[in-house]
């Protein structure tokens, strides 16, 4: 006899699949609907399954762009490439280099919509030359709740946000991706290099260069979730919990300090507090915030 506490979890299960299902129609029914899209790819999860939905959907009428900037460490690049080739996406690349525009430069708060303005107009152009009648991103419903200053140039620019739309959370679309055997469905989130650099720190391509070398160190240890921020001479590093005490190894501390200093910096420091997304916005407050 199932115990009923089984029972009840299993019912919960199904009934949580079923509306995750539902919202995949939804998804689906809107795609069909929008008749020909151009999503912004990144090779992340979200914007990886929005792809592969709009192709499956549209065919030859969705394009994945995805755009090469000073902002994306090499190898995303090259790993985002090599997904939409092995997917079957419709794909291309544009250049974006953020580093043009001064106020990106300045790093106020709200520096991600200066990003997304100029990175979404690039869109729209090349959208209109092609022919197709929408721009997406892959923003998922989880977004809604977190700070994100670049979401007022999407709406200016009128760029969908499909996953939005029916409300896929960022649970529901790894748990689809899987289903969907997306090799992105496990992926340890990766927002742009300016996000390690505190506001009002102007973001220059060496700071972003040592960041990236930095991370890309981290990953070579085995360490998949992890963030350098940028304080000055300090790097100040974050993983996962379960990774703290990997890089605590006297050892591989001594490793880690000698390949960090040979970046340029002067201070290695590791934070306790473990890895959390976006933790640079904790100094914000809610003036700060509003100037977004």
């Amino acid at each position: 006899m199932v115990p009923a506490i089984l029972l009840d979890l299993l019912t919960v299960t199904q009934e949580s699949d079923v509306k995750t299902d539902d919202k995949l129609r939804r998804l689906e029914n809107i795609l069909t609907k929008m008749g020909s899209v151009l999503i912004a790819y990144s090779g992340g999860v979200d914007s990886t399954f929005l792809a592969a939905v709009a192709h499956e959907v549209l065919e030859e009428k969705a394009l994945a762009v995805f755009a090469r900037s000073p902002l994306c460490p090499p190898q995303e690049c090259q790993e985002a490439e090599a997904l939409a080739k092995t997917l079957g996406f419709r794909f291309a690349t544009i250049e974006s280099n953020e580093l043009d525009n001064p106020q990106f430069v300045a790093n106020p708060p709200d520096r991600c919509y200066y990003c997304k303005r100029e990175l979404f107009q690039q869109l729209r152009k090349v959208a209109a030359a092609k022919g197709l009648d929408w721009v997406a991103d892959g923003s998922n419903y989880d977004d809604l709740d977190d700070y994100r200053p670049g979401r007022k140039a999407l709406t200016e620019l009128g760029i969908r946000s499909p996953l939005c739309e029916v409300q896929l959370t960022k649970d529901e679309i790894r748990k689809l991706s899987r289903r969907k055997w997306l090799p992105t469905w496990d992926k340890p989130a990766s927002p742009c290099l300016a996000s390690r650099i505190p506001y009002g720190i102007p973001v220059t391509s060496e700071i972003l260069r040592k960041i990236a070398g930095g991370e890309q160190y981290l990953r070579s240890l085995g360490v998949r979730q992890c963030r350098l921020r940028h304080h000055g001479d300090i790097a100040r590093i974050e993983v996962d919990e379960n990774d703290i005490s990997l890089l605590l190894n006297h050892q591989m501390r001594q490793d880690l300090v000698k390949q960090i200093k040979s970046l340029g910096y002067t201070y290695v420091a590791l934070d306790l507090c473990g890895y959390r997304s976006g933790s640079l916005n904790e100094e914000l407050t809610q003036d700060m915030k509003g100037t977004g």
